[in-house]
């Protein structure tokens, strides 16, 4: 994800040892979906034989591939216990995620209502919207761990949800029904690995290497189709399965919600949820769509097939992070380009457009902190700071990996190759140990790539594009003028910490008083926000050489405004790659494997 908080455990949080008994009852629980007016979720569990060991019931504190603490104890409006015969037990709220049964034993149902998080209002740690909930007149999302928790020593228990809703509704979701139409979860990772969307929904339905593809859509006011989306996903879903070789699900389902607002992806182990503002449809809207897909499809290899033990029994209670980051999310970013490229649906020109993107992204940000380190302190204020580099900075990575791999192998194994092997090795229920992987990556390559990671994973040595893809007979220029004149605003920015933060500044607009880290709040009075930043750069476009424009900048809690004009400078192409027309035939060999699966 984008954003990521530190949390901090009051002293009052109560840790507890799970049971390693795996539980056999359900933990069952019922959800009225029919009462939506206060835009809260009433929930129902019922449950028996409860012991001291699960005297408390804990609602996350973060989730699995949000790297964003959450606090969702923060939405629970109203929390009772029952016992069989219908009287209120006493309970006790003893920290942000945690209530106490006085006496767990007598418990047998549990009745609380939870806000939505979309439109409830919280002071710090927002979660992402399409990692949280939200309760309309004609749908409702729901995110496992924003509606459900679990007592302790309980997250293995098998879980049944009964979901009430309107007759006329449509849902989507990876989970299966058992006879009784309940659905069903192996245990509480899973019911937070599985998104549900319901409501006015279209469908559309595919086959891809085996694999049955579901695509569900909510659109505001229909402007979108699920079968719209799918007819243009096709070939990258057929690129998919031609680099994995064989899809390692047999289900899979693309969840699309088009309404007014514009956050981007969640992904999962057997589908994936977006969150992305309404528009009329076009190839432009679909193409947007399918490459976001094509990063969120691959993350059924990483990390459902290839995790650390760290991901493979996640920890509710306190987030924990993963030195391997770079793995679940850069490794994953770059195939989603790779397959895309070797699939034929991307050309080279726009291939080495989205290098160039990615190497300008991580040129905005400390190019001193580590991928490594980034993954360690993903948690915390300092690494979320950091962190939309992990997919520019780890997709690039990634991209000299496979090369590097390339070359020691004389072209016969790439990191595609090693990945599916990997993912042969382990899978979902074989975890990887986390303080070895790059020793057994390395194990199954080649000595040469633990100095790899040494240098450009573990520390932070300037990545080496000139020499890589100089193998390739492809020539890589930082800089290039191109004699040509351009209007210029004079300032960059990156979305950092939920915030547009002004990264570089013309001489200029340093006179009149803006710096660097300088929050970007509005552009011509219209506010800078990841929903309205779409619009602002269609806007931006169209300045003219002489216009005139006012930025509001926020620098300590104050807002200062200043106005500017539209200058002209000579434009300048960064991190450009071409083809090198001298590549000699070694080298254009290896870029002929490099283009195409192994």
């Amino acid at each position: 994800m984008k954003i990521l908080r530190l949390l901090l455990l009051a002293s009052s949080t109560l840790l507890f040892q799970f049971s390693t008994a795996k539980p056999t009852t359900p933990l069952v629980y019922e959800v009225n979906l029919n009462d939506r007016a206060d835009d809260q979720f009433k929930v129902t569990l019922r449950v028996s034989g409860l012991t001291a060991a699960n005297a408390v019931y804990q609602f996350a504190s973060t989730a699995p591939g949000t790297y964003q603490v959450m606090d969702i104890g923060r939405y629970v409006r109203s929390f009772k216990a029952f016992d069989a015969k219908g009287r209120e037990l006493k309970t006790q709220q003893v920290s942000t995620n945690q209530w106490q049964f006085e006496k767990p034993e007598n418990v047998r149902t549990v009745q609380y209502s939870i806000a939505e998080t979309w439109d409830t209002p919280v002071n710090e740690h927002k979660p992402y919207n399409m990692c949280g909930t939200s309760i309309e007149k004609d749908h409702v999302l729901i995110n496992g761990q924003g509606v459900f928790g679990f007592p302790t020593g309980m997250q293995d228990a098998p879980i049944d949800v009964k979901l009430n809703y309107p007759a006329e509704w449509s849902v989507g979701t990876a989970l299966e029904k058992n006879a009784k139409g309940y659905f069903t979860a192996a245990n509480y990772d899973r019911i937070v690995d599985s998104p549900i969307l319901l409501g006015r929904l279209t469908k559309a339905t595919t086959t891809v290497a085996g694999a049955q593809i579901d695509v569900y859509t909510y659109s505001k006011s229909d402007k979108i189709k699920s079968d719209q989306l799918l007819t243009n996903m096709q070939s990258m879903l057929n690129a998919a399965g031609q680099f994995l070789k064989q899809l390692p699900v047999k289900r899979y389902t693309f969840l699309y919600h088009f309404e007014d607002q514009d956050w981007g992806a969640w992904e999962h182990s057997y589908s994936s949820e977006y969150v992305i503002k309404e528009e009329e449809f076009s190839k432009k809207l679909a193409d947007n769509m399918t490459s976001i897909a094509a990063h969120e499809f691959f993350h059924v290899v990483t990390p459902l097939n290839i995790h650390s033990e760290i991901i493979q029994q996640f920890n509710f209670v306190t987030p924990t992070p993963s030195e391997h980051l770079w793995l679940y999310e850069g490794v994953t970013e770059w195939a989603s380009d790779a397959m895309q490229l070797r699939g034929q649906i991307m050309d080279l020109p726009t291939y080495f457009e989205e290098l160039s993107q990615k190497i300008a992204y991580d040129k905005s940000l400390d190019t001193t902190y580590s991928l490594s380190k980034l993954g360690l302190t993903c948690y915390t204020d300092e690494g979320q700071r950091q962190y939309g580099n992990i997919y520019a900075r780890g997709a690039l990575v990634a991209g000299l990996l496979d090369i590097r791999l390339l070359e020691l192998s004389n072209g016969k194994r790439g990191l595609r190759e090693v990945i599916n092997e990997l993912a042969t090795t382990y899978g979902p229920n074989q975890a990887f140990p986390e303080k070895e992987f790059f020793a057994i990556f390395t194990q199954k390559t080649y000595p040469e790539i633990a100095d790899f990671f040494n240098r450009y994973v573990k520390a932070t040595e300037p990545l080496p594009f000139s020499d890589y893809y100089g193998k390739l007979g492809i020539t890589y220029m930082p800089s290039v003028n191109t004699g040509q004149k351009a209007p210029y605003m004079g300032l960059g920015a990156g979305f950092i910490d939920n915030k547009f933060l002004l990264t570089s500044l013309s001489d200029s607009l340093r006179k009149a008083g803006l710096q660097e880290k300088d929050e970007w709040v509005a552009y011509n009075g219209q506010p800078v926000t990841l929903e309205t930043f779409s619009d602002i750069q269609h806007e931006l476009k169209k300045q003219k050489v002489g216009d005139v424009y006012e930025l509001t900048v926020r620098r300590n809690g104050q807002e200062l405004k200043i106005k500017s004009t539209v200058q002209e400078k000579e434009l300048v192409q960064k991190y450009k790659f071409q083809l090198d027309p001298q590549a000699t035939p070694q080298q254009i060999k290896l870029r002929e494997v490099w283009q195409q699966n192994l």
